[in-house]
């Protein structure tokens, strides 16, 4: 069963999967970068971001080296941030451990920050063509409906585990593993295109896939304080290293208009709150956010703010530092050029 269902997806996947993008090549480095990128994003949306942060670490080694402000600087923008955090400290773990060099076993990734089991498997497939199952959600939702498996719960996801160890094949490994993510993504759909679909013989697959579960997204709300000075530009501050955006630079923030005063008084500043701005909206997987810009008005000239590793002024020049894509659009506005 295993190697007939592979041959007809390899089959398929040499006249229509896609081939020919920038980390299908062999180097584990590449793949593994590749791998981290396209949790939770589209090809179309990650391909930009690989490019460039593959030009500014072009290994491992100075991944390893540059700061967490270079390495967020770089992928500012694409989302889910702890991404970039773990990518950076298994680069510096790599290196300590690995000598640079890179793990072939899926039990060795596993062990590293931000990477799991699928993952892991993904990498060892593509780098050095290790017989390693995979089930990321592409593969999950073709595997469920081929074989019938309509549960999420541990059994289901154990027998999944176990048909993608019988169907992944000895041979041609990292071209199935390409194919089978790709026969998700572009055929067994959420919406299917169960007629073009190589394995439709044979596929349990009753045109009804088990209801979604539909949550309304919560709403949160913020205010950011924007504290503009012509000579020196926008002061930004770092935020904690956990939560939404984490270690990324934006604007001080409170999530009641009246707490940030006590905010800027906090970061050395004191000033009047001007006028709130429109809104800005900001929607993530699990919910909605709604942030106000608020301007200072400084009590004096040339508020006595001192730059530190967590304040810092940004006048638009030089490197830009690490931030959210809406700091980004606000500080455009802010620092273009009159």
């Amino acid at each position: 069963m295993g190697d007939d269902f592979a041959e007809r997806v390899l089959a398929w996947y040499r006249r229509h999967g896609r081939q020919g993008l920038p980390w299908q090549v062999r180097d584990p480095y590449v793949r593994w970068l590749s791998e981290v990128m396209l949790q939770q994003t589209t090809v179309t949306a990650a391909r930009p971001y690989f490019e460039r942060f593959l030009a500014a670490f072009p290994t491992v080694q100075a991944l390893a080296r540059a700061s967490q402000d270079e390495v967020l600087a770089q992928w500012a923008g694409l989302g889910y941030y702890a991404r970039a955090r773990n990518l950076h400290a298994a680069a510096q773990l790599i290196v300590a451990r690995h000598g640079g060099g890179f793990p072939r076993r899926v039990e060795d990734w596993v062990a590293l920050p931000g990477i799991g089991p699928s993952t892991a498997a993904a990498i060892v497939a593509f780098a050095f063509d290790v017989q390693a199952p995979i089930l990321d959600a592409n593969v999950r939702r073709v595997l469920s409906r081929y074989h019938g498996i309509k549960g999420a719960d541990a059994g289901a996801s154990h027998a999944l585990w176990a048909h993608a160890r019988a169907h992944t094949p000895a041979r041609d490994v990292s071209a199935y593993t390409q194919a089978i993510m790709d026969l998700g993504a572009l055929v067994c759909r959420k919406a299917p295109r169960c007629a073009a679909c190589p394995i439709a013989a044979g596929c349990a697959f009753d045109g009804k896939d088990p209801p979604a579960a539909r949550r309304a997204r919560p709403e949160r709300a913020v205010f950011w304080a924007v504290l503009h000075d012509p000579g020196r530009g926008v002061l930004l501050a770092r935020r904690p290293a956990s939560g939404i955006w984490g270690g990324l630079w934006s604007l001080p923030e409170a999530p009641v208009l009246n707490d940030l005063p006590a905010v800027l008084e906090a970061l050395g500043l004191t000033g009047r709150l001007g006028p709130p701005s429109a809104p800005i909206h900001h929607a993530f997987t699990h919910f909605r956010l709604t942030i106000t810009p608020v301007p200072v008005v400084a009590a004096a000239p040339g508020p006595g703010v001192a730059e530190n590793r967590d304040v810092v002024w940004y006048k638009g020049e030089g490197p830009a530092p690490g931030v959210p894509a809406p700091v980004r659009r606000l500080l455009n506005r802010l620092l273009e050029a009159p």
